[in-house]
Parts: structure tokens; C-alpha cells; sequence
């Protein structure tokens, strides 16, 4: 058996795990990030973190073949650094895996936190049984990643799967950095709260609001509604149609709203993608709940094997 440490490092809270190769946590370690005291104090807490970690299945530190750490935002995955780190100030071109690396003698890798959840479901979860799989989270906001053979595409300068950014509505919403009409902009989380806030107001606190308002009649809602379903199945078929995955794995809080459109969704993506390809390529709702820490464990399995 083979052992790995994963972190789930985000801006509020930092978690580590020691994991074996089929995802069974043994141990773990978690408190507030506290990323105010910036990245040196940071880094100093996830080292306590993993010597905190109770080893002793793997005989030791010396018994743990990497480690892997998810972070939000863009990473080089070539270089080990984050290159934006809004939540985590201080952090950009930090480096992170070469202090790890350093302090404790085994391989370390970074990568996006959608990509490591992407790698969860594609090595344990939903995707296991799939050669390819392209994952797809719908939350705050919208993250992908495509898993060959059991290892993320992160391309050239770790941008791959970065769908939140591409352009859906040319000349659409501007949301803080991204493209006017990007993908996170019109259909994430965030995207339908605003839209739903600003057709009804009090009404709508979240994204389920809308769906729930929209199966009620409401027609405002059922605007958004359809606006979301036929902008996220083009998404679908705009990915589908670059890299022909075997199988889409959705989640994200959005997706806890699926009953109101999932068999739609599929319906419409089908009917945007060609004759060939059609009811070939299954859409799938993740199956794991746990998996920033566990995905970033997976990240040394993946890039060692």
C-alpha cells in the first residue's frame, strides 16, 4: 500500500490528510487558514499540519511517497506556484512546493482545486470506470478539468480546464477579472443569485431560489432558469466538441438544484453536439463529497505512477 499527504489549502480554512492509494484518510489535521499573516506564516502551519499527521500505518513520514496540495485559482503546475491568489494574498508566485519539498525530502505538486476535485472523481469517484473524464463544478463560481488515464491535462502553464473564463455572451456580464460575457459571469452560483436578486429581490438568497421559483410558475425565474440550462449544455457541447471525453462529472452547489433541470440539460446538450457523438457521452453527478484534500492527494499518485 502507498501513502500520500493531501492539503486542502483555501482561504479560510487549511486541512491535511495522510491517504492511501484507493482514498482511506488515516489522519488529519485542520484549522483556520488565517492567510492575513501572510504566506510564510501560512506555510509554517501546513508544515505543522503534516508533522501533526499520526503516520505510524506507513511507518513514518519516511513511509509517504508525496505530497499533493489543491489551491484556489490559476497555478503553474510546471514551476509549483499559484499565479493568482485572490483569497490568498501574498501568495501569488509563492513557493509553496519548493519549501515542502525542501523541508521534508519528498515530491511535492500543486495544482487548482477543481482540478484535484476533477482528479478525485476521475481515479475514485463518478469517472473510475471512464478513460477520460472532463469534470465540471458550478458553484461560486465554474472550474474544469480533463483527466486522461488517471492524470490531469494541465497544459502548458497549468491553464487547462480554466472554462470559467471562456466567452458564452460576447459582450455579456463583466465578473472582476474574467471575460465581459464569460461562463462564471453568466451561469455560476453567483450569476443566478444576482440574476434571481435582481428579479426578485428578498426572495431569492441562493441559486436553488431560482430553480425552486422558476417549477413554481414564476416566469422572471423561469427565464433565468432557461438561460442557465441552455448557456451551460452549449458549455457542454463546446467542450465535448475539443476533447470527445468519455464521460462529464457535474457538481458544485448548483448541482444540489439538479432535479429542476438535469434531464433538460442532457437533452439539450445532446441535441448542440454531432449525430455521432450523440448519447455517447454520459453526463455523471460526483460521487465524492470530500475531495479537495483527498484529490490533492491523488496529485503525486497521479504524476509518480
Amino acid at each position: 500500500m502507498k501513502y500520500y499527504i493531501g492539503i486542502d489549502l483555501g482561504g479560510t480554512n487549511v486541512r491535511t490528510l495522510l491517504v492511501d492509494e484507493n482514498g482511506e484518510s488515516y489522519s488529519e489535521v485542520k484549522g483556520p487558514t488565517e492567510c492575513g499573516n501572510g504566506p510564510d506564516y501560512v506555510c509554517d502551519k501546513i508544515i505543522k499540519q503534516i508533522e501533526s499527521l499520526d503516520t505510524s500505518v506507513c511507518g513514518g513520514l519516511q513511509g509517504v511517497e508525496g505530497i499533493g496540495i489543491g489551491a484556489p485559482g490559476p497555478v503553474d503546475t510546471e514551476l509549483g506556484i499559484m499565479i493568482m491568489a485572490s483569497n490568498l494574498p501574498g501568495f501569488e508566485n509563492y513557493p509553496i512546493c519548493h519549501k515542502l519539498k525542501s523541508k521534508f525530502g519528498l515530491p511535492t505538486f500543486i495544482d487548482n482545486d477543481a482540478n484535484v476535485a476533477g482528479l478525485a472523481e476521475a481515479v475514485l469517484g463518478a469517472g473510475k470506470d471512464y478513460r477520460t473524464n472532463y469534470f465540471i463544478t458550478c458553484s461560486t463560481g465554474v472550474g474544469g478539468a480533463f483527466v486522461v488515464d488517471k492524470k490531469l491535462v494541465s497544459g502548458g502553464r497549468g491553464h487547462a480546464g480554466e472554462i470559467g473564463n471562456m466567452i458564452l455572451v460576447p459582450g455579456g456580464y463583466k465578473q472582476g477579472a474574467l471575460n465581459p460575457g464569460a461562463v462564471e459571469g453568466e451561469i455560476s452560483g453567483t450569476a443566478l443569485t444576482r440574476k434571481g436578486k435582481e428579479a426578485k429581490g428578498d426572495l431569492v438568497k441562493h441559486a436553488g431560489d431560482v430553480f425552486k421559483l422558476a417549477a413554481e410558475g414564476d416566469e422572471a425565474c423561469q427565464k433565468i432558469a432557461e438561460e442557465f440550462i441552455d448557456g451551460f449544455s452549449t458549455l457542454l457541447a463546446n467542450v465535448a466538441h475539443t476533447v470527445d471525453p468519455h464521460c462529464f462529472v457535474l457538481g458544485g452547489g448548483v448541482f444540489k438544484s439538479k432535479a429542476y433541470f438535469w434531464d433538460e440539460l442532457e437533452k439539450r446538450f445532446n441535441s448542440k453536439i454531432h449525430v455521432g457523438m450523440r448519447n455517447h457521452i454520459p453526463l455523471l453527478f460526483k460521487e465524492i463529497d470530500d475531495c479537495g484534500a483527498i484529490g490533492a492527494a491523488m496529485l503525486p499518485m497521479s504524476q509518480l505512477d
